[in-house]
């Protein structure tokens, strides 16, 4: 599942031309495009998906959001270890078995 998730603005800098963001999602720090919002500043929170902030959000909503994808387990499984959900389903000893 690929889900829109807000963040919060840690820093903002140009990459290649491009502006860029860190945002930090419920302790989950990634680069974010901003490209679609130019004039979000440092400390605003927007939701974000595939890397991309697409609507400026308030802290109010944001902060609750978090709270229940982090209840729902969502945070881990939006951000978490790909290999380590792999190894969980057990597909990763499974391939490894077909292999043999």
């Amino acid at each position: 599942m690929c889900l829109a998730v807000p963040g919060r603005v840690t820093e903002i800098g140009e990459r290649d031309g491009t502006r860029m963001a860190v945002m930090d999602f419920g302790g989950v720090v990634k680069d974010v495009c901003l490209e679609y919002l130019p004039d979000l500043a440092v400390g605003e929170y927007a939701i974000v998906h595939v890397g991309f902030a697409l609507q400026r959000l308030d802290e109010e909503s944001a902060r609750r959001t978090l709270a229940l994808f982090e209840e729902l387990g969502l945070l881990q499984e939006e951000f978490g270890d790909p290999w380590e959900a792999a190894e969980a389903a057990g597909a990763v000893g499974e391939t490894e078995e077909a292999g043999r």
